[in-house]
């Protein structure tokens, strides 16, 4: 797997790989347990974590644990050919093969990653084909001890990058002896993946990270009594506005996939998935799901404006806090008087955005909502895109969600009976018990400070970071809904088969409508929320800030955008979770992904002028 430009991301090399015979080992006199013992002082692993390593799964054995069939060696080390002392070490099984019965060790072509922990979510890792899979369809003809991709590239891209192997049908006699050869079936190799990342955009998007997260855990969080910020996980999207191709997806907390090789411990893969540690196995990219906050602004500015109830050279209120809705507040309270939708965009009016979703609701019916209502700003939500998957071709993905009507119905109908049993437990204080017969009655309703929730990017309103990417590009682009791809083309011998960029359609936005956005997302680097973090950037960076207000959690802070401003070429949005406020953290992040990818901070530009290479690269096979 190469990068845009010819640079190795993932490749092989050949290692000694030790490996484990289930079968054979529960054949000694004590399951094996002294052999496992001579070997996990060779290979630097407790018997307890081999023993783990070879179990099948299934049957409640919970991971780390062998997914190939039961009759296979387990990979269960490898050493470096290189490694001098431990191919010695791991030698010592060859030469005593009396004491280490079921025990092999032989050469093979195992993933080595050059970069390291870099891209390791985008790449993946490979595991063992499972028993159940061996046979079916996408793995037919693959041998029951094959590794093929659990994750990443290496799973979407799968069948191209592992070939096909060799067959040869022998035919012997009732001793067992080869007496002919039916036939043959010749190996095909796998193609090379070459990516749209460039491995140097993703170095400085992981770097940029890196310090985002680092940075706000030394400053005390909004409200929260000198307590300071957590910022426990994050991520930077970075995409070509008019293609849709990723140059750069960068995850925080990250892994080293090369744990992988040879099958991780139980520790190991116990930390990788562990929420206290922020579950590293994680794509925040594509996986993580956070509420947009402000950067969802956009969607509702469309939104009110194709309603035909607010014009787009109107003027509207901004007070400090909205009475319909129990003097639900501004950010921080500030009023700003009678203003136009672009400084309710540049300057972040909440109160503007809570009346347009409050007064659409009533006209809807409010609480007896008409046949059928018209939802302006959850029509527009996923006509965006959103509550949907992007169809990037990663594995995982997830959907988001856009709370429509259908959705409140869904999950009250799944809710309902703890909270109309909970309406009467007598464990509970009567404000609990009011507060779950409420939700027992009527809890499917669309209320008005639902729609208000909404409309400002809060509440049950979740996106992933590339779904926010490909609204960005949306408006940037003139309306065109991108599905992202990361693979840029497979070549094989017999030449290049280039993966084209998708298309999934339109945004329902006239073109004044786009216009208006982009000047107004060009002024808030320049007069607005993140005017601050882009003060004497010699590029002109339009884009969105957004403080996501999380119960029970320290704001996300959220800044998506695209450059240059007058002729975009890349969008870049960046996320920390816990982080603070979007203006202080994510957007000073995005800025530095910006200076790299331009050159503006003394080195040379990573793409100069914010393009990646138009023709595939010519790569080594």
């Amino acid at each position: 797997v190469d990068d845009v430009t010819g640079q190795p991301l993932v490749r092989n090399r050949t290692a000694l790989v030790v490996s484990v015979n289930r079968g054979l080992l529960r054949a000694q006199d004590d399951g094996g347990d002294d052999v496992l013992a001579r070997l996990g002082g060779l290979v630097g692993r407790s018997a307890q974590d081999l023993r783990q390593a070879i179990t099948p799964c299934g049957g409640g054995v919970r991971p780390p644990c062998w997914r190939g069939s039961p009759y296979q060696p387990v990979p269960v080390a490898e050493f470096d050919a290189a490694d001098a002392d431990g191919v010695a070490r791991v030698l010592t099984v060859e030469e005593r093969r009396e004491d280490f019965p079921g025990v092999s060790v032989d050469f093979r072509a195992v993933r080595e990653h050059p970069g390291g922990e870099s891209a390791a979510h985008v790449l993946g890792y490979l595991g063992p084909i499972s028993s159940e899979e061996v046979g079916t369809a996408p793995y037919d003809g693959v041998r029951p001890d094959a590794l093929v991709g659990r994750a990443g590239v290496e799973a979407s891209y799968d069948a191209d990058l592992r070939g096909r192997d060799g067959v040869e049908q022998l035919e012997v006699d009732h001793l067992g002896a080869v007496t002919g050869r039916r036939t043959t079936t010749e190996p095909e190799p796998g193609a090379t993946l070459v990516l749209s990342l460039h491995a140097g955009v993703q170095r400085a998007a992981e770097q940029a990270l890196e310090r985002a997260v680092a940075r706000p855990r030394a400053t005390p969080a909004r409200g929260g009594g000198g307590q300071r910020l957590r910022a426990d996980s994050g991520a930077v999207v970075v995409m070509e506005a008019r293609t849709g191709r990723v140059v750069a997806l960068a995850s925080h907390p990250t892994y080293d996939p090369t744990v992988f090789v040879g099958g991780a411990s139980p520790a190991q893969y116990a930390a990788l998935v562990d929420e206290a540690r922020g579950a590293p196995l994680v794509s925040r990219t594509v996986q993580g799901a956070y509420a947009p906050a402000s950067t969802f602004k956009v969607v509702t500015t469309a939104a009110a404006v194709q309603s035909g109830d607010y014009p787009l050279t109107g003027r509207y209120p901004c007070p400090g806090s909205y009475a319909p809705l129990g003097g639900k507040r501004n950010f921080e309270g500030v009023g700003m008087g009678d203003i136009d939708l672009r400084t309710a965009l540049v300057r972040s009016c909440d109160t503007v955005y809570y009346a347009f979703a409050y007064e659409q609701w009533l006209r809807d019916g409010g609480n007896r909502p008409v046949q059928s209502p018209r939802d302006p700003v959850l029509a527009m939500a996923t006509a965006f895109g959103l509550g949907e998957r992007t169809g990037v071709d990663l594995p995982g993905e997830r959907r988001g969600t856009v709370p429509d009507r259908a959705w409140l119905r869904a999950r009250w109908e799944e809710r309902r009976a703890d909270h109309c049993a909970g309406a009467d437990n007598p464990a509970f204080d009567a404000e609990r018990r009011r507060a779950n017969r409420e939700y027992c009655e009527d809890g499917w309703r669309f209320r008005g400070g639902d729609a208000a929730n909404v409309a400002v990017g809060q509440g049950d309103l979740l996106v992933t970071p590339l779904q926010l990417a490909t609204v960005y590009a949306a408006v940037a682009n003139g309306g065109t809904l991108l599905s992202p791809r990361v693979g840029r083309a497979l070549v094989t011998p017999d030449g290049v088969r280039e993966i084209a960029p998708q298309v999934r359609g339109r945004v329902p936005v006239d073109q004044a409508v786009l216009a208006y956005v982009r000047d107004a997302l060009a002024a808030v680097t320049t007069e607005g929320t993140a005017a601050g973090a882009f003060a004497g950037l010699p590029l002109h960076v339009a884009g969105k800030t957004g403080t996501g207000e999380v119960a029970g959690k320290q704001d996300t802070s959220w800044f998506a955008s695209y450059a240059p401003a007058d002729d975009p070429q890349l969008v870049v949005v960046g996320v920390v979770s816990q982080g603070g406020t979007g203006g202080t953290v994510a957007a000073p992040m995005v800025r530095e992904v910006y200076e790299a990818v331009f050159g503006l901070r003394g080195a040379p530009p990573l793409l100069p002028g914010g393009r990646l290479p138009a023709a595939v690269p010519e790569v080594e096979r």
